[in-house]
């Protein structure tokens, strides 16, 4: 009988176990709101400086966060040399902003193959479908993208044919994967306009943070004996000092010994009150047959015990934000898997269960990825609903646009209860076919609002 009761030790050492735990997220939710102030209370100094004269616009569209945090420090480095500066993400561009200024930057993003960020979409229909004469006008383009893909920054180039189109003088820069000479070639740009607009020589750019050295604690195979490649989960802490802060919905950026130039991106399955940053990676395969340089390193080269410089990133357009006080949708495929487990786990902290999971891998018995947290989460009523599909399943294959549409009656009643839509993994097949299957149940008009109200995200690559 004694094995039922609880002593009074054991109680005293749970609910000391659950104070603890509850003075981490306090003190994590209070760093991340002084965190937030200064960042709003920069961005207010930004827009409501006092200089005079037609204002320099800088106009960004970015799918990772990348565009947008050069941008921000664009527009930073010329209103504190004395420009008044616009900055806006495109979406929020009309063109009357245009017509109201005669010098524009633009940084950004093409993903896909060659299209423009989600938060782009308004811009592309509203603004570049239309002709605007812009004479006298002058505009410089940082068009950011990968070398890799065959359309090689193509959005940015062609917003730079677009503005020649309507009479502007439009230069543009391409910069591949973040390169240094690309970034030095836009940082000398940008003082050259400085120094013409204002005479002024202005002040440096903000370094970014250093990357930080993390240790590799634990690796675990997700996915044995599965006929799809090996996918593990990593889990990193800091070298020394605090666990640094992030939100759901962010990435890590990490740049491995053998191609120590090249970064790439990696969404943060964990948030830090789990006391850990977690990631789910799929070991790759050239066409040769040779690992990839980055997934082989993590997931096989470097020993756990290791160190490895990563730098945590903002990802704006994939955060909560002003969705987290909604019910969610989150879909997704294979290691896409993280990005979404980072929200359930920081709506969980918060005591909301309202998120529907609808997940795609090959087969249920070996690529179940995460599944004792799941089912986890399933039983204690955290997760409101999990539906999987698999497309090796011998007895019912199905990917996950083929279950979303099986579940048409239930999508839209989740969309009518206010839903914000959140997609993460492979952006051919998976997110196209999802993509395809939204606009089918709900309509085109009604997906377009979704995704111009930021109620429906997507982290695709």
């Amino acid at each position: 009988m004694m094995d039922w009761i609880a002593s009074p030790a054991r109680i005293a050492g749970a609910a000391g176990l659950v104070a603890g735990y509850a003075l981490l997220c306090s003190g994590v939710a209070a760093r991340l709101w002084r965190q937030r102030r200064a960042e709003r209370q920069e961005q207010l100094a930004l827009q409501a400086g006092s200089q005079q004269g037609a204002p320099v616009l800088v106009a960004y569209a970015s799918q990772t966060g990348r565009a947008e945090a050069l941008a921000h420090e664009t527009a930073r480095v010329l209103h504190a040399g004395g420009c008044a500066v616009q900055l806006r993400p495109v979406q929020a561009l009309r063109l009357a902003d245009l017509q109201a200024c005669t010098q524009s930057l633009w940084l950004l993003s093409t993903t896909g193959e060659g299209d423009a960020p989600d938060d782009a979409l308004p811009f592309v229909r509203q603004v570049l479908e239309q002709a605007q004469p812009l004479p006298g006008h002058s505009a410089q383009v940082l068009a950011l993208g990968d070398s890799e893909y065959a359309a090689f920054c193509a959005f940015g180039l062609r917003v730079q044919q677009w503005l020649q189109q309507q009479g502007a003088k439009a230069d543009v820069l391409c910069m591949d994967n973040g390169d240094e000479a690309s970034l030095m070639a836009w940082q000398g740009q940008t003082a050259e306009l400085l120094q013409t607009l204002t005479g002024q020589a202005g002040e440096g750019w903000r370094q970014p943070e250093p990357a930080q050295p993390w240790v590799l604690r634990r690796r675990q195979l997700l996915n044995p004996g599965s006929q799809g490649s090996p996918v593990y989960l990593l889990d990193w802490q800091p070298q020394s000092g605090a666990l640094p802060l992030w939100e759901s919905g962010d990435l890590v950026s990490l740049a491995v010994p053998a191609d120590p130039q090249r970064s790439r991106d990696y969404s943060i399955a964990s948030v830090p009150e789990d006391g850990q940053l977690q990631l789910l990676v799929r070991q790759s395969t050239r066409a040769d047959g040779t690992p990839g340089l980055a997934s082989g390193w993590l997931c096989e080269g470097m020993a756990v015990g290791d160190m490895l410089p990563m730098r945590l990133r903002a990802h704006s357009g994939f955060r909560l934000g002003d969705n987290a006080e909604r019910p969610l949708l989150l879909i997704g495929n294979g290691t896409g898997l993280a990005g979404l487990c980072s929200h359930i786990r920081a709506r969980v902290a918060k005591g909301r269960a309202d998120q529907w999971l609808v997940f795609g891998e090959r087969h249920p018995d070996q690529d179940a990825l995460l599944d004792a947290q799941l089912q986890q989460w399933l039983a204690a009523g955290q997760l409101e609903r999990l539906d999987r599909a698999w497309s090796r399943d011998a007895t019912d294959p199905c990917y996950v646009q083929q279950l979303l549409e099986r579940q048409a009656q239930r999508l839209q009643g989740w969309v009518a209860r206010g839903a914000a839509i959140y997609v993460c993994g492979s952006q051919q097949g998976m997110a196209q076919g999802v993509d395809a299957v939204l606009r089918q149940v709900l309509g085109a008009p009604a997906v377009d609002a979704l995704a111009l109200a930021g109620r429906y995200r997507r982290d695709v690559y």
